[in-house]
């Protein structure tokens, strides 16, 4: 398996070097050279198969070539050993919880996975790897419970001051040992140009073996690809007309999701479930891209100006916003909409969803009025546990949403994190005196 830049699909590298780089040279994000085709004997068996054994065989396909089938089958079955239950709230609407990882958000698959894959392919190294990470709430706390104590790594977690609840920062900011959190007086925007730029920087490359643990980095996104084919699986009928909503911020799952359909999931079509940061949403019915600043909402992980995964879907779809619109679909709704969603889903389903799951629940019912779509069976994504957003969800149910002891314990702990401002000058002379 080769991957190639998408600023230059000549930039050609093997799948280690994709995962340990996690940005091309030239800037660019990795995409595997060739789609692999996974085998319809494997499809057909879908619904018997566990998601471990699902997960192991897509992950041959990627990284079979360099690590050997018990090393591989060690880092599956170590990174994803948690539930991925599919609730039915009706006949039509299904919720894929994807909340049961140890930080109980779905940044758990990529992270874990991620990391022992990366650990994997340093341990031979006389360098530690610097990961990089630029976090709008879950990703910083996956990617800290991940990495924490690997050895040859080292992690710093950038996270926008004032953006991430009061869980979230608990769960990101009191680790010790290998991992360090940054709190940056930006957005998550200036968060990911930080990192962006830490390496296309000549001195701190030369310096410093950087890495990033972002869905950035394909070694994030594979995994996510795993429980789209297990969510198949588990839909009784129609399978012919599966909708996948997902909600959406820097577009990594999304784009996990294509790269399935492309692997030959059957997809009936894609819903691109946003809140008020809607460029992709306005690219699609342009055709233009014109990123914007982050506007901080319920549905914290989601406020992204400028996705980075856009790069990856325009590659995906030979930059044709016509091809893309023909497979997906995109909706945005604000905090007001979304705090409502949350109270019709308990009221109907006696079901607590959290803000970001409420957002593709939203997107999912405005497609399926706006599309009139009669037979179909929607696979909505709760990325989060309701509790991480207790606040939220509290207040609109008029009652406390019990949280999980681990949370609670988190909360307990002394934050620790250093304040770093926007200019990237203040951040490189932080990693080269680290």
């Amino acid at each position: 398996m080769k991957f190639y830049s998408t600023l230059n699909r000549r930039c050609i590298v093997s799948a280690r070097q994709a995962v340990i780089k996690g940005i091309a040279d030239d800037g660019g994000l990795f995409m595997p050279v060739e789609i692999p085709a996974i085998p319809k004997s494997i499809m057909q068996d879908l619904p018997a198969l566990s998601f471990l054994e699902i997960s192991f065989q897509i992950a041959q396909h990627f990284f079979g070539d360099e690590l050997s089938s018990e090393n591989l089958n060690t880092i599956v079955t170590d990174a994803l050993n948690f539930p991925v239950p599919l609730v039915s709230l009706d006949n039509g609407i299904h919720i894929l919880e994807l909340f049961h990882g140890p930080t109980l958000a779905f940044k758990d698959f990529g992270a874990r996975f991620m990391a022992r894959l990366l650990s994997c392919y340093t341990q031979n190294d006389d360098r530690e790897t610097t990961v990089l990470v630029a976090t709008s709430g879950d990703t910083g706390s996956a990617v800290a419970n991940g990495f924490y104590n690997q050895p040859g790594i080292r992690v710093i977690l950038l996270y926008p001051s004032g953006m991430v609840s009061e869980i979230q920062e608990k769960q990101l900011t009191t680790y010790s040992g290998n991992v360090q959190a940054l709190e940056v007086e930006g957005t998550f925007d200036d968060c990911q140009r930080l990192v962006k730029s830490a390496f296309l920087d000549t001195e701190l490359k030369a310096s410093k073996k950087l890495s990033s643990a972002n869905s950035i980095n394909i070694a994030r996104l594979i995994p996510q690809s795993f429980y789209y084919f297990h969510a198949f699986g588990q839909v009784k009928s129609p399978i012919e007309s599966v909708f996948y909503s997902v909600p959406s911020g820097n577009l990594g799952n999304l784009t996990a999701g294509i790269l399935a359909s492309k692997m030959g999931l059957p997809v009936a079509g894609f819903i691109a479930s946003l809140n008020v940061n809607k460029t992709f949403l306005r690219y699609l019915e342009s055709g233009n891209y014109k990123p914007g600043g982050a506007i901080a909402t319920l549905s914290n992980a989601m406020d992204v100006g400028d996705p980075s995964n856009f790069e990856r879907i325009s590659a995906l779809y030979d930059n044709d916003s016509t091809k893309m619109n023909k497979e997906i679909y995109a909706a945005s709704f604000n905090d007001d909409q979304t705090r409502e969603a949350i109270g019709e889903i308990y009221g109907k389903y006696n079901y607590i969803m959290d803000p970001h799951g409420a957002v593709g629940y939203l997107g999912l019912i405005d497609f399926i009025a706006k599309k009139n779509v009669k037979d179909y069976q929607g696979i909505v994504f709760e990325t989060a546990h309701p509790a991480k957003f207790s606040e939220a969800v509290n207040e609109e149910l008029n009652f406390k949403v019990d949280v999980p002891d681990r949370l609670k314990e988190c909360l307990t702990r002394e934050k620790k994190s250093i304040r770093m401002s926007t200019k990237f000058n203040d951040f490189k002379e932080f990693l080269l005196r680290n």
